[in-house]
């Protein structure tokens, strides 16, 4: 099975199409649902933000899921499939692991080191888990994503520094106050930017808002969209006495605060500190505010220096975050491939289980003049050679993982020399290559071809026979008589004998 992740973003992308082919949440259940309707896909996921629009399923080819999945959201978005065809990606196995986990450790947002998309990524994850969407494949890959993210906040400083206007004026309120909480803002005019700058000092937990404009309605939808208080704009010096924050953004064509207006406002504040972010352009306050005692004033230049100064700090940190990204992807495509082949892995133990039980039998058979303690110790021997003798089967198969592509190799003669050339690698001649232990084990298919390597070649180079004597194995005569010369002088005292 293959995992894939078809999808566009920001950067492939203009928002004129990603718009267009948005799922909002509440509507999400049908399409997923009409997804795993498609043939072949077994598990899915649809993650839909303003910035990308992906689906993640499991498959059993990578490359062919490209057609029926684009023309997927062609048909539930209703836009034609040569709109936005070009600007889809196709990430298949190891890449779409790691794509996943770059998503989700927001190393391919917009704001490298933005925390929203991980919220984003739970929410998918946990709707398409809901509606049981997704399989062990998925549910796997989506736990290793969200412990990557956590990983790459807990052990990088990608998301400590803020990177946006916004963010970073209130990383700068914060050095000034501390603590946030029971501050007061207040707004003057009514621009995108300052509401976006009020939001995040709203998460910080400041208490009170006022706002005031020139026109006064625009204050009284403002004040009643972030629960504030709308004021007249001729009350604002007055009512700045008690604010700790002021965002201005009027669009005025010259200054509205002057120093003199400060230095008045200040003395009535007993000099308590307060701090302007003027993001209006033209700018609203005399620069020369800053000279007062206790006035911190940052203009629209000043944020954005820092922002740049983050940023390029959040850049070195993705450095260290993509290289546990890496660790991470390598860890989950070798749970993949070993979880692939764990149908070979219980063939083989049955095929072996089952011929060391009959080699048991016949072994039985002829030794019936051994003691109960002897049989057992016996049979303790050959399960413990079964065990020995897949170790090495059992981890090459693990190791080769989907390479097997799900099929279980036929025990016979020509896999038992498959496998030991393969756990081999060197130029040794098979020690195996006369004819009396080819019958031996073309008898047996091939089950003694796996033995462990050191031990057994050590001893097969020495005497094929004794070597079959050493594992308690008969030949393919049955009789047992031509190998027990070899066991007197290979084996101490003789431990194996015929009957």
């Amino acid at each position: 099975m293959a995992i894939v992740v078809l999808g566009l973003n920001h950067k492939t992308a203009p928002v004129e199409i990603r718009e267009r082919l948005h799922f909002p949440e509440k509507d999400l259940p049908g399409p997923l649902g009409l997804l795993g309707a498609l043939p072949d896909v077994f598990e899915r996921l649809i993650l839909s933000t303003c910035n990308r629009v992906e689906i993640y399923a499991v498959v059993p080819e990578g490359a062919a899921a490209r057609a029926p999945l684009q023309a997927f959201l062609a048909e539930q978005r209703d836009v034609p499939a040569e709109t936005f065809g070009e600007s889809l990606y196709l990430h298949v196995d190891a890449h779409a692991v790691r794509h996943v986990f770059r998503v989700a450790s927001s190393l391919d947002s917009m704001v490298v080191g933005e925390g929203q998309i991980l919220a984003q990524v739970k929410a998918a994850y946990a709707l398409a888990s809901r509606h049981q969407c997704t399989g062990p494949i998925l549910n796997t890959l989506m736990e290793r994503a969200l412990h990557v993210a956590k990983q790459v906040r807990t052990d990088t400083g990608i998301g400590a520094a803020p990177v946006s206007v916004a963010s970073v004026a209130v990383g700068l309120a914060q050095r000034i106050f501390s603590d946030l909480s029971g501050r007061t803002v207040m707004i003057l005019g009514a621009g995108e930017m300052a509401e976006l700058a009020l939001t995040h000092l709203k998460e910080e937990g400041i208490h009170t808002i006022i706002v005031a404009n020139r026109h006064h309605e625009r204050a009284v939808e403002l004040a009643a969209r972030v629960g504030g208080r709308a004021i007249m704009f001729p009350q604002a010096r007055d009512e700045m006495v008690g604010a700790d924050i002021v965002i201005s953004s009027t669009g005025a064509p010259h200054f509205i605060l002057g120093r003199e207006d400060l230095a008045e406002i200040v003395r009535r504040r007993h000099y308590r500190p307060i701090f302007l972010i003027d993001i209006a352009v033209p700018r609203d306050v005399d620069p020369q505010v800053g000279t007062l005692p206790n006035v911190y004033c940052y203009d629209i230049d000043d944020l954005q220096t820092v922002a740049e100064a983050n940023t390029r700090e959040r850049e070195s940190e993705a450095v260290r975050a993509q290289r546990i990204v890496e660790q991470e992807v390598e860890r989950f495509v070798r749970w993949k491939h070993s979880d692939s082949v764990k149908p070979v892995l219980k063939a083989l133990r049955r095929q072996f289980a089952a011929l060391g039980e009959q080699e048991l039998q016949r072994l039985e058979a002829r030794l019936k003049h051994l003691p109960d303690a002897d049989r057992s110790a016996m049979r303790a021997l050959v399960q413990g050679l079964v065990n020995k003798l897949l170790h090495v089967p059992s981890t090459r198969l693990k190791g080769m993982g989907e390479d097997l592509n799900g099929q279980v190799f036929a025990l016979d003669a020509r896999t038992g020399r498959q496998l030991w050339k393969y756990h081999r690698r060197r130029k040794v001649v098979n020690p195996y290559d006369n004819a009396k232990v080819n019958r031996g084990v073309a008898m047996l298919h091939s089950f003694w071809y796996q033995a462990a390597e050191k031990t057994f070649a050590a001893v097969v180079e020495k005497d094929a026979d004794c070597a079959m004597a050493y594992w308690g194995i008969s030949l393919a005569n049955g009789s047992g008589e031509q190998i027990v010369p070899a066991t007197r002088h290979c084996l101490p005292g003789g431990a194996i004998s015929g009957s």
